[in-house]
């Protein structure tokens, strides 16, 4: 599989590049004064910086209020376990907090979400079986 980009914006970018690259462990790229390339698991995501605010909307997925939009990464479930111990130790707060979402159906899978500093919401998955991804 090939990695994917994803550009978005963020409002400071002192707080992009440590949240970014100290919380969540991304290395860093390339960078200007205006935006700084991540390394997300092997994915490429920019941070652009942008004051203006955008307004994220809500779906309910699983008896919780999921954001729109968001983005992340499929882990193995040893990568989710670790990101999610990381970020509880970091004292991230989690608008859905890690755990097991469809459990024992089709597309089992661990789930997490929170927001980085500029509002963006990130979730990370972890599933068991990954031929359960599409799974329907």
């Amino acid at each position: 599989m090939r990695p994917f980009h994803l550009a978005f914006a963020v409002h400071d970018l002192a707080a992009a590049r440590f949240f970014y690259g100290g919380v969540l462990g991304c290395p860093e790229g390339r960078s200007s004064d205006a935006w700084i390339d991540f390394d997300l698991y092997g994915h490429q995501i920019v941070t652009h910086l942008s004051p203006s605010a955008r307004d994220t909307l809500s779906n309910p997925v699983d008896g919780h209020d999921v954001p729109v939009p968001h983005f992340g990464v499929v882990l193995t479930m040893d990568q989710w376990r670790t990101l999610a111990a990381r970020l509880e130790a970091a004292g991230i707060a989690f608008d859905i907090a890690p755990y097991i979402r469809f459990e024992g159906q089709i597309g089992e899978q661990a789930t997490m979400f929170f927001r980085d500093p500029s509002g963006n919401a990130l979730e990370f998955k972890g599933f068991a079986d990954d031929s359960q991804l599409f799974a329907r």
